[in-house]
């Protein structure tokens, strides 16, 4: 650190990152936000309610660098600029926490490989937070232990709430071109869990989706219904909209995606924007074992395939603070030892952009309605990253 004091920049002061601010200043007495920079701050209010101080606002990511040295910047802007607010970040000697998706294309992601390969990979740490929840890190402990075997298939899933659905539907995120699209937006979480048990690369994909939940056919306005309020419950930020049936958005609401990966085994995904009883389950069947768990009601259970006994059976609990089934603490905890003392990581910025590049690939499969096989992608991700002999 340059001193006593953790002193913190913001570029893209919103909702997640005005909730992390707080999140991490409750885990470190002495985290001190140096300035900020946004010209509409979302999450400014949240912060003042919790008291946290986000230091000066700027009106450039230079002017807040030049202001004074930093020992860490957070990079919570919208998707398509994160890749522009991290080089300036890296070419500066920073450590830097991003928010997730890192990136929005392959070309930004291969972009940001080279910087990667160029500054280093311990220099970029990414707010991929499922990472830490207790669920999974308990589900990777019975994978460990031998309790699963070898795995042969996954079934998972992220549906998310009507009110929840809507807000995609009113904010930036409804463009393809901010946001990336839904599928690297809000799964990219998922995918990378999935990736991190199969513990190998995706090689060929397949996917369908589209949007025909939140079209105006099925506004509630035609059958006399004019209670909106659950479609405005969530507030949108920058670029926000009142539309909803009528959104001029671009983005799907609900995907279906089969990846078989380069071991043999395979992964069912599906997101839908629009369950009322939202879920985020995944089912491991291994040849020894099967784990199935649900984020949202925060249970693991793991059951012996020969003898049907229950291994684990455990229900987590979180605490008020926590928006991510208890990981939000634990991943500020951790990224603080490492940035103090240097400690592991659970996950990597390699790991976060290899999760979008299997959501992008999603997306070009729906697009094509063809199978895609990634061995292209991957062999020009090794070459960006410096890896390919």
């Amino acid at each position: 650190m340059t001193g006593a004091t953790m002193r913190v920049g913001i570029i893209g002061l919103g909702y997640r990152l005005g909730y992390l601010a707080r999140v991490f200043s409750v885990a470190r007495d002495d985290f001190s936000i140096a300035g900020y920079v946004d010209p509409a701050p979302a999450g400014l209010p949240y912060t003042q309610e919790h008291g946290v101080s986000v230091g000066t606002r700027f009106d450039s990511l230079e002017a807040l660098l030049d202001s004074e040295p930093l020992d860490l910047l957070m990079v919570g802007s919208p998707n398509h600029l994160h890749l522009e607010h991290i080089r300036i970040g890296l070419e500066r000697g920073l450590k830097i926490f991003t928010e997730k998706p890192v990136v929005t294309s392959i070309d930004d992601t291969m972009a940001l490989a080279r910087l990667i390969a160029q500054h280093g990979p311990d220099n970029l740490m990414v707010g991929l937070v499922l990472r830490y929840a207790p669920l999974y890190v308990d589900l990777r402990k019975a994978q460990a232990a031998g309790q699963l075997g070898d795995i042969t298939s996954i079934e998972a899933s992220e549906h998310i709430p009507p009110y929840h659905g809507a807000f995609f539907m009113r904010d930036w995120r409804r463009y393809e071109r901010y946001s990336g699209s839904f599928m690297l937006e809000k799964c990219c979480h998922d995918l990378d869990l999935y990736n991190g048990v199969m513990g190998c690369r995706p090689h060929f994909v397949s996917s369908f989706g589209g949007r025909r939940t939140f079209v105006p056919a099925n506004a509630p306005q035609n059958v006399g219904i004019n209670d909106m309020e659950v479609y405005h419950r969530k507030p949108s930020g920058w670029q926000g909209s009142d539309k909803v049936f009528d959104s001029d958005g671009d983005i799907i609401d609900f995907q279906t995606a089969m990846v078989q990966y380069a071991n043999g085994a395979a992964l069912t995904f599906h997101t839908n924007l629009n369950v009322p009883d939202d879920f985020r389950r995944f089912a491991v069947m291994g040849a020894k074992g099967m784990a199935e768990g649900d984020f949202i009601r925060n249970f693991l259970r793991v059951t012996d395939s020969r003898t049907a006994d229950r291994l684990v059976d455990t229900t987590y609990q979180m605490s008020d603070l926590s928006q991510h089934y208890g990981a939000d603490e634990q991943m500020a905890e951790d990224i603080l030892k490492h940035l103090i003392d240097g400690d592991a990581l659970p996950v990597s910025v390699t790991d976060a952009l290899e999760a979008g590049l299997l959501a992008l690939t999603m997306d070009q499969a729906m697009r094509t309605k063809s199978v895609v096989d990634m061995t292209p992608i991957w062999q020009q991700f090794d070459v960006a990253l410096g890896r390919a002999g």
